[in-house]
């Protein structure tokens, strides 16, 4: 299996939809002799920022001189965005690889008269196992879905991480936040040390569960705190202190935004953690790690005639955090849009907390089936402007042009939409 054919057989599995449930993964792994069960892993999920806080995580076990796998869901533009170790890909040879030899054991499912895993599982299966196959100490696993349901839930993780809750897939969570609450409460095991930023009405979902698996709970804002300290050559200034692990100063995150405040402690309390077992994580690895890491697309600042901001706000918690990053970073400046929403998305939440009265607003639609029609967005937002544009290209090219050369373009809406654009535009500068 080359790596088109990879694809294909990935792509022919999505007729199987989004299906929670761990009986079609456990019975895989079981046949692949439990690949996740040969490394330690750290389980994170969240309505926003798990992203960020997974790559931070990640990041400062490679700068500890630690073998770390890291899972991540969906993808910009490549599936071996997915799956990564230490910052790099995994090729596409071993992605193949990885994904052949999942399949043999599907089709011993699929020969006992199983039900066929999904799209998911078997790219959470095939990530296992490379992992595995590589030889790497600990494995960084972002949430998928949900988490209570969600194929990755088969770990027993060193720590469990989960960032927030709002409402997001709550047609698959219960269509309540209490109840997309208990689906990210779903990843808490016995025993084994919560840290969490779940605030408000939902924290004591958090906190009953915890208490329910005798897990210790590390809550952001009671037992650790951060504090924006601004912004330095791109990099967000954070103080970090635990009631238990001291105070870290002046720490440069390589990701920009005030939500990278939270997401940054989140991933310092976890490496702290787990430096009760490491003694390689350390203060400086925990400072390089945060100084290094790399997500494409999360208030991702593109240098250029305009300045391009890619950022993958695709609910309202994210749309709101995204304005209020455009806004401290660029006070009193209209910008420009580029906007594209999926369908099951709140497409008027989205709108209601990113657009401004004196924005500029281009509506297009993201690379996807679930695609909301740019009209049917466009008629949600009132701004200076709003025009649809029949593709991504065409609109990007349209949002440059209303921008002019000194102006601030913004591609946001969905993770589908903001690949597609910000392959366009890293392919452009390379031709300059």
């Amino acid at each position: 299996m080359n790596y088109e054919d990879a694809l294909t057989y990935l792509d022919s599995l999505n007729k199987f939809g989004i299906r929670l449930g761990l009986d079609r993964i456990k019975r895989l792994l079981e046949l692949m002799g439990n690949p996740e069960q040969k490394y330690r892993t750290i389980h994170v999920t969240g309505t926003n920022g798990k992203g960020s806080t997974t790559a931070m995580i990640n990041a400062i076990l490679g700068c500890s001189g630690i073998k770390a796998g890291m899972y991540t869901s969906p993808h910009l533009v490549d599936y071996t965005e997915r799956i990564r170790v230490n910052g790099c890909e995994i090729t596409q040879v071993e992605f193949s690889q990885a994904v052949s030899s999942t399949k043999q054991y599907v089709d011993i499912m699929l020969a006992e008269g199983a039900e066929s895993p999904t799209q998911f599982e078997v790219l959470t299966a095939a990530a296992f196992y490379y992992f595995a196959s590589i030889g790497v100490e600990y494995a960084v696993i972002e949430v998928g879905l949900g988490g209570l349901l969600d194929s990755t839930n088969v770990i027993i993780p060193e720590v469990a991480v989960i960032t927030n809750v709002a409402m997001d897939h709550a047609d698959r969570c219960g269509g309540t936040l209490s109840s997309v609450a208990q689906h990210k409460a779903g990843i808490i095991k016995p025993g084994i040390p919560v840290i969490t930023a779940v605030a408000n009405e939902i924290q004591p979902i958090i906190e009953e569960k915890a208490q329910a698996m005798k897990s210790p709970l590390y809550i952001y804002g009671k037992h650790f705190f951060s504090e924006d300290q601004g912004v330095s050559d791109y990099k967000q200034i954070v103080v970090f202190e635990s009631e238990n692990y001291g105070k870290m100063e002046r720490l440069k995150v390589n990701l920009l935004g005030l939500h990278q405040v939270e997401n940054s402690a989140l991933a310092i309390m976890t490496a702290m953690i787990l430096q009760a077992k490491d003694l390689r994580i350390t203060s400086d690895s925990i400072a390089n790690g945060l100084a290094d890491v790399a997500w494409p697309g999360r208030f991702e600042i593109i240098e250029g005639t305009p300045k391009v901001i890619i950022d993958g706000a695709h609910n309202p918690a994210g749309a709101k955090m995204l304005r209020l990053n455009l806004d401290n970073m660029f006070t009193d400046r209209s910008i420009v849009f580029l906007l594209g929403i999926l369908q099951d998305k709140d497409i008027t939440g989205i709108v209601e907390s990113l657009i401004k009265p004196q924005d500029i607003v281009v509506v297009t639609s993201p690379d996807s089936e679930r695609a909301a029609p740019p009209e049917m967005v466009s008629n949600t937002i009132s701004a200076r402007w709003v025009e649809v544009s029949a593709s991504i290209e065409e609109g990007l090219n349209r949002a440059y042009q209303l921008a002019g050369d000194g102006g601030i373009v913004c591609v946001a809406g969905s993770l589908y939409l903001i690949g597609f654009a910000r392959r366009i535009i890293y392919n452009r500068q390379k031709k300059v």
